[in-house]
């Protein structure tokens, strides 16, 4: 019995003070994201019919920036232009392993640590260890700028 006397004491339970804590936390994380994910979308949705006007999306680089046949790596992003004033965009980030892609040569984004090798034009594969493509992303030129929408 004075077992359950000590169980009945006055003052929240441990599983009531732990699942307060946790929906506290989830709920600050969940802020954080909704906070970011809702700006990202509204960007996106924007950026083709107010980019201009609004300066909607990041700038990546200058046109001047990326070499004809070639591209370059800006942060989570490689710009490639395939051909003369035709720019593509993809995630730097290899489809194999997660490494950031490193370079791109000759018509091909060079990811450094296993050797795969991508498109610069579509970001297909043309080179294992890696099966999936790179992700397209989505850029505007604007004037000189690239721009992520």
């Amino acid at each position: 019995m004075s077992s359950e006397t000590l169980h009945t004491e006055s003052g929240p339970a441990r599983r009531t003070v732990m699942a307060a804590a946790g929906a506290a936390g989830l709920a600050v994380a969940l802020t954080a994201c909704g906070s970011g994910d809702d700006s990202s979308e509204s960007g996106s949705e924007s950026g083709a019919g107010s980019g201009a006007g609004a300066g909607a999306g990041t700038v990546l680089a200058k046109t001047s920036d990326v070499p004809e046949g070639g591209g370059k790596v800006f942060g989570d992003v490689v710009v490639t232009q395939p051909t003369a004033g035709d720019y593509k965009a993809f995630s730097a980030k290899c489809t194999h392993q997660g490494c950031a892609v490193a370079n791109v040569t000759d018509g091909v984004i060079v990811c450094p640590c296993h050797d795969s090798r991508f498109s610069a034009t579509d970001g297909s594969v043309q080179k294992g260890p890696a099966t999936q493509p790179l992700a397209a992303e989505q850029i505007t030129v604007e004037g000189d700028e690239i721009r992520l929408v």
